[in-house]
């Protein structure tokens, strides 16, 4: 009898193997490296193969994200093979953790120059790729982002790193409810639950351009424009709540094209930041002083 069906994910560096149980029907697990894996012997052994990166146990699936030196056809039989090997020996894969036991963690909001958005900032790391959910609809890599959209408020929810930006709708203010969402926040995170399934990530193409894949294939004005906003630019920009993404270059009218998102997008300084922060900074550091920065949304 099959125990384990491999399926891909939107992300290609990620792959799902599905068991014909459940494993984990309760709770789910990350581990990112061997130290962190005492409560999966499983998990310990997965590690022991070079190209592994991360694992993740839930419901019925381990899904594993490989570093780029391999490729999954190469090896993701020989990894289901392994799997099926330590279970049909009996082997537990993961020990259920503690009930009602939280891990203590710290949320504090921060104001951002756009009045319609807070940022509220946990103590622990939330997600390695950036979520933008514009209505609960897109919420299917997050759960914590589904969840806040059942607040009549919220309108637009974007997490990055240790930080979750909200768009609310005017209908309310934020010092009547920012304590509310920092609790929930807080309780959703203490309790257990993930705030994003790494595998459920949709790869954006402008997101695409910035990995290194797709990246080399750029004329080399646009890797520089890419480098100077990884470098200098986004960092300032993640510090207000936000996230910018290279989009594209027009050598013919010297156009740079960007995204904005979470606290970025709709922000009413938006076009100040543009004009006088981010055009004039690629200007000199390009010595390019016909170059111009446009933003395709806000």
């Amino acid at each position: 009898m099959k125990l384990i069906t491999i399926k891909s994910t939107q992300n290609p560096n990620i792959l799902k193997f599905e068991f014909s149980y459940f494993i984990s029907p309760n709770q789910s697990f990350e581990f990112k490296n061997i130290d962190e894996c005492k409560d999966s012997k499983l998990a310990q052994q997965l590690f022991y193969l070079p190209f592994v990166k991360t694992v993740y146990i839930s419901g019925n699936f381990i899904a594993i994200e490989k570093f780029s030196i391999v490729e999954w056809d190469d090896v993701k039989h020989e990894v289901a093979e392994q799997m099926e090997t330590y279970v049909n020996a009996g082997g537990e894969v993961v020990k259920p953790k503690e009930e009602n036991k939280k891990v203590p963690v710290t949320v504090y909001a921060e104001s951002t120059p756009n009045p319609s958005v807070m940022k509220f900032v946990a103590s622990r790391l939330l997600t390695k790729s950036i979520v933008e959910c514009k209505n609960i609809d897109e919420t299917q890599a997050s759960p914590l982002a589904k969840e806040l959209f059942k607040f009549p408020f919220v309108k637009e929810v974007f997490i990055d790193e240790n930080y979750i930006s909200i768009t609310k709708y005017t209908v309310s203010e934020w010092q009547d409810v920012t304590n509310e969402i920092r609790t929930f926040i807080k309780d959703f995170i203490e309790s257990g639950n993930i705030a994003v399934d790494e595998t459920k990530v949709e790869q954006l193409e402008n997101q695409e351009k910035q990995q290194i894949k797709n990246f080399d294939n750029l004329d080399v004005t646009s890797q520089k424009i890419i480098n100077i906003i990884e470098e200098y630019i986004k960092p300032a920009v993640a510090a207000d709540g936000g996230n910018i993404l290279f989009d594209s270059f027009s050598e013919n009218d010297k156009t740079v094209k960007v995204i904005l998102q979470g606290a970025c997008s709709g922000c009413p300084s938006s076009t100040f930041t543009l004009k006088n922060g981010i055009e004039n900074m690629l200007k000199e550091m390009l010595h390019d002083q016909e170059l111009k920065v446009e933003a395709l949304n806000g």
